[in-house]
């Protein structure tokens, strides 16, 4: 096991120390747990920069060409969000929430996928297309998982709510209004990022004239995807449903995202072979 093996696995382990911190702190309120967990979490982040580096002095670049590396930055990005949102007052449960897709991603990347081990590095005609691509796509990614998050408690805190259910979990959640706000803000970040990465996409098979690949599944579910995520805006502006369905609305794009992701393996165009 190589050095940077070493330091993916130790980070796994201060991962699920810091999610036990925090499941504890959400269980029964616990300032302690919640500052514990917190720390671990910024060791998290610290090792994940570490790993990062000592793949870019093993391989002469940044890792971002593989599955492995996608699936890396995604949930270096959602380690990153959650930090960001630890200054946000009662946003403990979107912070756990966020760490257990975080978590899974992170040891599932470990257990299917070997970092380094299928390059696009040869699609020499769309480097750089490419690379924004693969980076838009990731943010666009998170942004779009925070908003699944502050979507599933909107729609937890309104049963909750609607059925007089009062508890301490309840009391510590933000208010239906500031969770819409946030899932409307996250919503409005990741859709245009997700989106200039499949006009960057549609550009490099045109760059390359794989005009096939214009079919292909990869593409059509993204472009699903997106076109929810835009009706979300267009049927909000005109204010003709509620929030609850709204939030439903956008648990169905990240469906779509997420099923777009998973289709990578019956993809022409994101088997990562650059082939």
């Amino acid at each position: 096991m190589t050095l940077a093996e070493q330091v993916y696995e130790a980070l796994i382990y201060m991962y699920a120390l810091s999610l036990l911190f925090y499941f504890s702190d959400c269980i029964r309120r616990n300032a302690g747990a919640k500052r514990t967990g917190t720390g671990f979490l910024v060791v998290v982040w610290g090792l994940q920069v570490t790993h990062v580096i000592m793949r870019m002095w093993a391989e002469g670049h940044f890792p971002i060409y593989t599955t492995f590396d996608f699936l890396f930055i995604f949930s270096f990005s959602i380690v990153l969000m959650s930090l960001i949102m630890t200054r946000v007052q009662r946003s403990e449960f979107v912070i756990l929430l966020l760490n257990i897709v975080g978590f899974s991603v992170t040891v599932l990347n470990r257990l299917w996928f070997t970092a380094g081990e299928i390059s696009l590095h040869n699609w020499q005609t769309v480097h750089g297309l490419l690379i924004m691509h693969i980076t838009l796509a990731n943010l666009g990614f998170a942004a779009l998982t925070v908003a699944s998050v502050f979507a599933l408690l909107y729609l937890f805190l309104h049963h909750k709510l609607k059925n007089k259910k009062w508890n301490d979990t309840v009391r510590r959640l933000p208010s239906l209004e500031v969770i819409g706000k946030y899932m409307d803000g996250a919503t409005l970040i990741g859709t245009p990022l997700l989106g200039v990465s499949v006009v960057l996409a549609v550009l490099s098979i045109v760059a390359e004239r794989r005009w096939h690949l214009l079919l292909d599944l990869k593409v059509i579910a993204t472009g699903l995807a997106i076109a929810i995520y835009v009706g979300y805006f267009v049927v909000k502006r005109r204010k003709q449903f509620s929030m609850m369905i709204m939030s439903r609305w956008t648990l169905i794009g990240y469906a779509l995202v997420i099923m777009s992701f998973l289709s990578n393996a019956y993809s022409a165009f994101h088997r990562w072979t650059g082939e």
